[in-house]
């Protein structure tokens, strides 16, 4: 802004409006209701332009008299981040959950509604309860209505209503009449707006989608209501309805917990507010104290003591590094090293053959071509797609070349077959893009029709085994200096210039957050589509390197071989600890994934094992890769 930037900024909050803003432009209904320099309008105006009436009170009134009647009590609660919870709600207050976002109030609140597992003493109205049963009788209100709290494909009645259907059932028939006239009944005093009760519920504004979210939770009559966040992403006007509703649900007898990261919304909504800081509670405020300053001096204060002391042990323990490295990207090529390095101790106890040079000479030509094509998967996969065709491509990839590198064709000619090697895959790679970014394929069902269509095309070209490999080629490809592939030098060297492209450099950047969260990548400027497309061409140049070594493998055009490298690049890559969601990945790990596979099919045959042992050990590996992932990300702190 400073440099003459205009910014615009969207926000329902009027305090940031008041500390970033000059001009304020009020829209409501989709119509612009008001503008005004922001010195020169008072809250009130704003107010009554956003709402489109005058408000009396941010906030209902709270209760005058404090009752002894304690309707939840909690004593001792503790679970998945946070520990030793203690409080007790009375009759009629409304308890806030406060503290630095990440603190453990959102596992709290959804073990107070049953969500998730808590042990601890827990009394709901005088009736001891566990957590399980808090299923039945909390009503939980998400933080994020879109992921958790509403069904988008669902109407604004049923969205309403699919946890409350047993109220509006008679002799097991439910009631489309009972149910349409609580709905009308619960939305009017809700002040919900909709053009109707079979309206699509994302055709509503974010806060009458909320109210709908509220609705729910008053239909199913709860014991209790547990709200997160209840008022995050809503204009002034909802939030206004939603603390008359909250007071008045309290008022009635019912407990009310509400978590929020503002505040001023705990010190004009609740009687008393619990302070968390990593995990525990740092202060319980009540009364006067529940107040603005006190409740964010409680938090950050708590947080700081905790912070130093818990940086302190660290540094004590020299154990901040390696939580830091739990939390990368490569943290799961320790145990998949580890594992490699056992396993060859192993078959070397039962076969002495094991290490040696030829041996370990052999393993690593067959992990080249695997692991570049393994790389050419991660890369997919790191955009959370993948591809199924690098198999057959590798595979079409050596026929075509089976007709241009031979022993009488010239130097010229066998220059061009590479040259068409690499033009291949361009092409497949771009086709898969543009397929998947453009013409509305699934990754799985775009890559699978290039698998079917390079698998036939291999076959038109050649019907069995054919065009042998040049002898000379072979012998510079497969050079090695002692036991060590020249050709695997150049996989691990591509590993590590891989590695520094995906953390140092723009296109890295841009691949991880397409892949992390594809929206939001496109609102911060990355070009998705384009993003995508180079992806996938990336992925299929990179097994163009793996079809190179593949071809010198074999030595002669083959149409059956390569179709397996799809499955195995797979395991290469879960075995690497590349996240299948996308954005979370290391072209190391991928290429120790593959180290391992190949070992444990090179172990099958030093332990006189028969093939179906291949396969039990690739699902194990597998199923073993994607327990030690969920471990060490679970583990990994936040």
């Amino acid at each position: 802004m400073a440099r003459g930037t205009t910014v615009i900024y969207i926000s329902h909050r009027l305090a940031e409006l008041r500390q970033i803003a000059q001009r304020v432009t009020v829209l409501r209904d989709g119509k612009v209701r008001g503008v005004a320099r922001v010195d020169e309008i008072s809250d009130a105006e704003l107010l009554k332009l956003i709402v489109g009436r005058a408000l009396v009170s941010a906030f209902p009134p709270k209760p005058q008299t404090r009752t002894e009647e304690i309707e939840f009590l909690v004593e001792g609660l503790s679970g998945d981040k946070f520990h030793d919870v203690s409080f007790a709600c009375p009759r009629g207050e409304i308890l806030g959950i406060a503290g630095v976002a990440g603190n453990g109030q959102s596992e709290l609140m959804r073990a107070l509604a049953g969500l998730q597992p808590a042990h601890g003493a827990m009394r709901l109205k005088g009736r001891k309860i566990s957590s399980l049963g808090l299923l039945g009788q909390a009503a939980f209100m998400p933080s994020d209505r879109h992921t958790e709290g509403l069904a988008g494909s669902l109407t604004v009645r049923e969205n309403a209503t699919f946890a409350a259907l047993d109220k509006f059932v008679s002799h097991g028939i439910l009631s489309r009449r009972e149910e349409e006239r609580q709905v009308r009944r619960t939305f009017q005093s809700l002040a919900v707006k909709t053009a109707g009760l079979e309206s699509p519920i994302l055709s509503l504004s974010g806060g009458n989608q909320q109210k709908v979210v509220m609705a729910r939770a008053l239909l199913s009559a709860p014991q209790l209501i547990v709200a997160d966040e209840p008022t995050q992403g809503v204009d002034v006007g909802a939030r206004f309805e939603i603390y008359r509703i909250l007071r008045e649900v309290s008022n009635s007898g019912t407990p009310v917990i509400v978590n929020s990261s503002d505040a001023a919304e705990l010190e004009g909504l609740c009687d008393q507010v619990v302070v968390m800081s990593r995990g525990r509670v740092a202060a319980t405020l009540r009364g006067e104290d529940v107040a603005e300053a006190k409740i964010v001096a409680a938090a950050v204060h708590a947080e700081t003591h905790i912070a130093d002391r818990a940086r302190g042990a660290g540094l004590a323990s020299g154990s901040g590094g390696f939580r830091h490295f739990l939390q990368s990207d490569n943290a799961p090529t320790v145990p998949l090293a580890l594992v490699t390095f056992l396993l060859g101790l192993y078959v070397f106890s039962q076969n002495a053959n094991f290490f040696s040079a030829f041996n370990i000479s052999n393993i690593l030509m067959l992990t080249t071509a695997l692991g570049f094509i393994a790389i050419g998967q991660t890369i997919a996969v790191l955009m959370g797609g993948i591809d199924l065709s690098v198999g057959p491509l590798a595979g079409f990839l050596v026929v075509v070349a089976s007709f241009f590198i031979n022993e009488d064709k010239s130097a010229s000619t066998i220059a061009a077959g590479f040259a068409l090697m690499f033009v291949g895959a361009l092409v497949v790679g771009a086709v898969n893009g543009l397929l998947i970014r453009f013409a509305n394929f699934t990754a799985i069902a775009a890559t699978l029709a290039t698998y079917i269509g390079l698998q036939g095309m291999s076959f038109l070209l050649r019907d069995g085994p054919g065009g042998y490999i040049d002898s000379g080629v072979v012998s510079v490809l497969s050079w090695q200096a002692g036991p060590i592939p020249v050709a695997f030098v150049a996989l691990v060297a591509f590993a590590l210039f891989g590695e520094f492209a995906l953390r140092r450099t723009r296109p890295g950047w841009q691949l991880r957050a397409a892949g992390s969260e594809e929206g939001a990548a496109r609102r911060v400027g990355i070009r998705v589509d384009r993003t995508f497309v180079a992806g996938y061409v990336a992925s299929s140049l990179m097994t163009a390197f793996g079809a190179i070594m593949l071809m010198v493998q074999i030595g002669v055009g083959d149409p059956r071989q390569g179709a397996s490298y799809t499955l195995s690049s797979i395991t290469a890559v879960v075995l690497g600890g590349t996240s299948l969601r996308g954005g979370r990945g290391t072209f190391i790990g991928t290429v120790l994934g593959a180290v391992l596979l190949t070992e444990v099919l090179n172990a099958v045959s030093f332990l006189n094992l028969t093939e179906t042992y291949q396969y039990v050990f690739q699902g194990s590996l597998i199923l073993v890769a994607a327990l030690i992932y969920s471990f060490v990300r679970r583990r990994a702190p936040a």
